[in-house]
């Protein structure tokens, strides 16, 4: 019977031997797959966003003679902030092209250069107020359909009726081109702005700003008060006891709850019942408190209980009291799980939007934020805006959001990891 036995086994063996292989092979196709997934999107996002970091730059030659820019050569600083720094870039630009004299062509010519290009010639004459009546030189913005047909987003072959620059706006182009009077240079404007309804003048600083205000606060407030938490409910909480079971259940649950909620909490009761700003970064970081804190609260629990039973023993043998064997002895041992329970809780944070937009920092924010109370939207927020706007230039400004959003979210991982090496302990 035993040899039977035996002979069942070994013949069953080629078939165990081959599940096995299928199933690391399963495995690595799996793995394949994902890493070929995840390639393709990083590509995507990249390559699309990459080419937001620059912008078209347009050489125009100005005079910024005091009668067209309508002021006095005493001008006082604010008859010089409305002066009318409009009609020089209009001048400047006719000046590439003086044969130009039709209107709809004279239209044209201007929509070469951004509206940017009035306001850094305000910013230059502010400056320096002894600009007036002289001569510059000035790389000004030029139009988004100019900065894409630049990038080559544009097919010059097209049909005329299915692209958004005319023929003659192609041979004025190459015109410059010729003359090296158009060029490539670093956007700064990216990041040193905040949003706009003109692709070339968007910038990210306001929303970035607004994420720096409200992920602050939000760990600010999150951390303290999950980790007392967990360590109330792990170390010093009564066990069997209705409350405190009744509490577990419902952190439980809230880690569950659709983040949407949170949003419509924090507008019925920070907004409506306290009064408290709307679209503010303290608003924000208030709803994103009540979001990840059942996160922080579990992970922080898991890592109070996985520290051995002996270091609490051993430092109520030597006479520590029940606190200072928990904050001295556990509390430390447990802090790289505690650590890595909020880095998980902030990374969802920082991706999130619904339940910010209920509380208003959806609204489009042009001014960038200068404290916690001041209307701000953050990078999510700014990216979903940019992804609905209709015009082809926001798809490369989205990506690049993206990838600033990327960085943040490394530069707090390595932040949290760089925490978790100086607190972990072997034992």
């Amino acid at each position: 019977m035993s040899t039977t036995i035996t002979e069942k086994v070994r013949a069953s063996l080629g078939k165990r031997y081959a599940r096995e292989k299928r199933f690391r092979a399963y495995g690595f196709i799996s793995i394949a797959l994902s890493l070929m997934f995840l390639v393709l999107l990083m590509f995507n996002i990249f390559s699309k966003g990459l080419p937001a970091f620059s912008s078209t730059y347009i050489k125009l030659d100005v005079t910024l003679d005091a009668q067209t820019l309508g002021v006095t050569a005493d001008a006082t600083p604010e008859q010089l902030r409305t002066a009318s720094y409009n009609s020089v870039v209009q001048k400047g630009v006719q000046a590439l092209f003086p044969a130009v004299e039709e209107r709809k062509q004279k239209k044209a010519l201007k929509s070469l250069v951004s509206g940017d290009a009035q306001y850094e010639l305000q910013r230059m004459v502010l400056a320096d107020p002894k600009l007036i009546g002289t001569n510059q030189t000035v790389w000004v913005l030029a139009d988004d359909d100019i900065d894409m047909f630049h990038k080559g987003y544009v097919d010059r072959t097209a049909p005329e009726a299915d692209r958004r620059i005319k023929d003659f706006q192609l041979v004025w182009l190459d015109k410059l081109e010729a003359e090296g009077r158009i060029d490539s240079q670093f956007n700064t404007t990216f990041f040193t702005r905040g949003d706009s309804r003109e692709p070339e003048q968007a910038g990210i600083l306001s929303a970035l700003m607004g994420s720096v205000y409200t992920m602050s606060l939000t760990l600010l407030f999150a951390f303290p008060l999950g980790v007392m938490a967990a360590i109330y409910l792990e170390e010093f909480a009564p066990k069997n006891n209705f409350w405190v079971d009744f509490i577990e259940v419902n952190i439980n649950n809230l880690a569950s709850v659709p983040s949407i909620i949170f949003g419509l909490l924090g507008l019925a009761v920070f907004i409506q019942i306290f009064g408290m700003p709307r679209s503010s970064p303290l608003v924000g970081s208030f709803v994103l408190t009540l979001m990840i804190l059942p996160t922080i609260i579990i992970a922080s629990r898991a890592a109070l209980k996985s520290v051995p039973p002996s270091i609490r023993e051993g430092a109520l043998g030597i006479g520590a009291s029940k606190t200072q064997s928990v904050f001295h002895h556990v509390v430390p041992l447990a802090m790289p799980g505690i650590l890595t329970g909020t880095i998980i809780g902030m990374a969802h944070a920082v991706g999130e939007s619904a339940p910010l937009l209920m509380v208003g920092m959806v609204a489009f924010i042009v001014d960038v934020p200068h404290g916690i109370t001041d209307p701000a939207t953050i990078l999510p927020v700014q990216i979903y805006l940019w992804a609905d706007s209709p015009e082809r230039a926001f798809t490369e400004r989205t990506s690049a959001a993206i990838i600033i959003l990327l960085a943040f979210m490394i530069l707090m991982n390595l932040l949290a990891i760089v925490l978790r090496k100086q607190f972990e302990r072997r034992w």
